[in-house]
């Protein structure tokens, strides 16, 4: 049976001012290695957790935000009033076995990721001045990257993230790759979430998610909010003309190596003059 691959927006309501609206984990989904939360916080409401075996990244969307692992405090910190600004935001790393605590300093959106960790690290600001900016592509395949949690940063254990913008008429995750073998060094088994923005907010994309024999193949129209994951498999996305596109990726796996196999049917691409 082919697994659910998309996820639209919820809203649960956790404590005052705070919505959860995305939710995806081991028991939702087929992924063993990322999970996903997504809140919405009203000014002064606050959201807590305690970690097992697991490390995270919080990524301050929107808004401004307070994160404390009651050892280290984080204050007023994010970047954009929109994600369609186009500038880094800050983030936060805590490992495994801690406590943190996330306060809104203003109206805000905050993505929590997560993967499996035993080893303790430090607490980490990632701050906004520290993210990598990448121009990736040509011709219909141009896309703006900024690289939170890259695999060459000692910061995390499993946990890789990345910001992704395609502006309207191009191709994104193009020519389509994949990196569902644990077969290091030609590829890497990494999970994937993808978490869509449009603006206008009205907008929509085409992401496909298909393996070489056909066992998942398909072709869903994601509207803004919604989440797709990509257990394995290929995974190209196409944003219309007229609408600009926003992701969030969050990728995890046995070996925390970004190491990836283009569709040799499709590699051509990369050879244009």
């Amino acid at each position: 049976m082919m697994p659910n691959l998309k996820y639209q927006p919820i809203s649960e309501t956790l404590s005052s001012g705070v919505q959860l609206v995305q939710k995806i984990d081991t028991k939702n989904s087929p992924l063993h290695y990322v999970q996903l939360k997504i809140l919405e916080m009203e000014l002064n409401s606050s959201y807590e957790e305690s970690l097992a075996k697991q490390e995270v990244c919080i990524v301050a969307l929107t808004g401004k935000i307070t994160i404390t692992d009651f050892t280290q405090t984080f204050k007023k910190i994010g970047t954009r009033g929109s994600v369609f600004e186009k500038i880094p935001t800050d983030s936060v790393y805590i490992s495994n076995n801690q406590t943190f605590k996330v306060t809104a300093e203003s109206k805000a959106k905050v993505l929590i990721a997560y993967s499996p960790s035993t080893r303790q690290l430090p607490t980490k600001l990632i701050a906004a001045k520290d993210n990598t900016i990448e121009y990736r592509g040509k011709y219909q395949n141009k896309r703006l990257v900024h690289n939170i949690l890259p695999d060459d940063s000692p910061i995390a254990n499993s946990l890789l993230v990345v910001e992704v913008y395609t502006d309207g008429g191009n191709w994104s995750s193009y020519p389509p790759h994949k990196h569902d073998q644990d077969n290091l060094p030609t590829e890497s088994l990494l999970e994937e979430t993808y978490y869509h923005e449009m603006d206008p907010p009205q907008g929509f994309i085409f992401q496909r998610v298909y393996t070489d024999d056909r066992s998942i193949d398909e072709t869903m129209t994601v509207e803004c909010g919604e989440v797709v994951v990509v257990p394995k498999g290929y995974h190209p996305v196409s944003v219309p003309d007229g609408y600009n596109s926003y992701y969030l990726n969050v990728m995890a796996g046995p070996t925390r190596k970004w190491q990836f196999h283009n569709d040799p049917f499709h590699e051509w691409i990369l050879d244009r003059k």
